[in-house]
């Protein structure tokens, strides 16, 4: 079963190891191995939310998200979109900027230095806006309920999250801005950059959930058609066409988690520029996290680790919180990666043993039920 699911993993991990090597020496090697356990760190979260949505996908469809999408999770966002960042926040052209990147890399980490600023802003946005969603929605199940609750009743107010998130920023744009003034001014020209990237990350999280919503409607369309055939076959006595339907409904699905899945892919993104600036190696240390979080996916899927241990959605979440304000403290202030990483393992963490803890409670539970239910009966039957 171990074997099975992370097979692929296994041998992207040595064939990305081999490559770096050759690329970059041991250096090269070191630096893919611990940008491969950033980014299996960083989106554990991102496993666990979107475990939640291929468990409802089968067993072909869930291969198709180990294969080809991988290689839109890997060459699209890991490869892509550190070159992408670069280009835009300099105003140079794609070429230029992977021809920085490969043959003038001091310049090349002034530009993702000065960058950083805009990097930190959107990201931040875009992740705590995927927070605020989350915690302002009324969930049946609750694990810090004493904080869950309030903000539950609280998320009854109309975009609430988007105030929240524009005040987060207006007061990060304003420290940065007075800090910037306070020590020379050499990053002052830069508040007006931050606000745009901040907001441009908040419309990308509204276009994503757009998207997403969009995706999820017609998943629902197609499975009510479904079952209205499969209702409909059961009268005729005629056979369900459920491979069509199935694979309808599945595509869909799979849309809508690769966009969910791109969304997640920021913040190991935005923290391998901390690790290194060369994009080879960067794309090897990603790529190689990417294949695990995807086959880390599939097995909390298969193995029903959400079903068995219920807060660890919820943990992911809160992860995903704290990194989004660790990323807007970093406009100002530089943060340690191995704290991002350890926040969002901590959390985790607690969540899982949150929810075994809960399990155990349900048992001791039942066992006090059955066991006043066997005396009734010896007590009756007496």
């Amino acid at each position: 079963m171990l074997l099975k699911t992370f097979g692929w993993s296994f041998a992207v991990t040595a064939l990305g190891l081999v490559a770096a090597v050759f690329y970059g020496g041991w250096t090269g090697f070191g630096i893919v191995a611990i940008l491969s356990i950033l980014e299996i760190s960083l989106s554990f979260d991102n496993a666990v939310v979107n475990a939640g949505v291929l468990k409802k996908m089968n067993a072909f469809w869930q291969k198709i998200f180990l294969t080809i999408g991988v290689l839109i999770a890997v060459f699209g966002m890991r490869l892509v979109f550190p070159v992408a960042i670069v280009a835009i926040s300099a105003k140079i052209g794609p070429v230029e900027a992977v021809r920085l990147a490969l043959d003038d890399k001091d310049k090349y980490q002034q530009l993702v230095t000065d960058a950083h600023p805009s990097i930190a802003a959107f990201g931040g946005m875009f992740l705590l806006m995927i927070f605020l969603d989350f915690i302002f929605e009324d969930r049946e199940i609750k694990w810090l309920a004493w904080l869950e609750r309030p903000l539950a009743k609280l998320g009854k107010v109309d975009m609430l999250s988007v105030c929240i998130a524009l005040v987060v920023l207006l007061v990060s744009a304003m420290t940065f801005a007075t800090n910037a003034h306070q020590h020379g001014g050499i990053h002052a020209d830069k508040t007006e950059t931050v606000l745009l990237a901040g907001i441009a990350g908040l419309i990308t999280y509204l276009i994503v959930g757009g998207l997403s919503g969009y995706f999820e409607n017609k998943l629902e369309e197609e499975e009510e058609r479904e079952h209205e055939a499969e209702e409909e076959a059961k009268r005729s006595g005629k056979k369900v066409p459920a491979v069509v339907m199935a694979g309808k409904a599945a595509f869909f699905m799979f849309l809508y988690l690769e966009v969910l899945d791109a969304s997640f892919s920021f913040d190991g993104v935005i923290g391998a520029f901390a690790i290194t600036n060369d994009i080879v190696l960067m794309a090897l240390g990603l790529g190689i996290g990417a294949m695990y979080v995807r086959s880390l996916t599939v097995y909390l899927v298969r193995q029903g680790t959400l079903d068995d241990y219920v807060y660890l959605e919820h943990g992911a979440h809160y992860a995903i919180g704290a990194l989004a304000v660790i990323l807007l403290v970093t406009i100002q202030y530089e943060i340690h990666e191995v704290i991002t990483g350890l926040v969002g393992v901590v959390l985790i963490a607690w969540s899982f043993f949150s929810s075994v803890q809960r399990n155990r409670r349900s048992a001791a539970a039942e066992g006090k039920d059955t066991g006043s239910n066997e005396k009734a009966e010896v007590s009756s039957g007496v």
